[in-house]
């Protein structure tokens, strides 16, 4: 099940790449991409998460939700520019991305 997670993360992350160039090109994500970046990604973080509350889940794995938990909030605030009509804040694009990617490379340590 750890693979089928980061599996849907790396089709989240597609999602993820097509909105941040559009938003440093000072243009707006489509509303249907980042739908569908968000639910694959909490579908993925859902099934992490469940591996992470196992008895006996190593600590890499819990480091890695905590930290896509955080990129989670990160997400919904970039959502809320979006509903909102504003211009995403750069900063937070990339801080978000990093803690995915953080958040991911954690998981692939714990399938290995």
């Amino acid at each position: 099940m750890l693979t089928t997670s980061i599996l849907l993360f790396l089709v989240a992350a597609t999602g993820g790449i097509v909105m941040a160039v559009r938003i440093f090109k000072n243009t707006y994500p489509p509303l249907a991409v980042a739908l569908a970046h968000g639910g694959v990604a909490a579908l993925a973080l859902l099934v992490a998460l469940v591996l992470a509350i196992a008895p006996g889940a190593p600590q890499i794995l819990k480091t890695g939700v905590g930290v896509l938990i955080l990129a989670a909030l990160g997400g919904f605030f970039l959502f809320s520019f979006q509903l909102r009509g504003k211009p995403h804040p750069k900063a937070v694009v990339v801080l978000h991305a990093l803690l995915a990617v953080g958040g991911v490379g954690c998981l692939v340590l714990a399938a290995l």
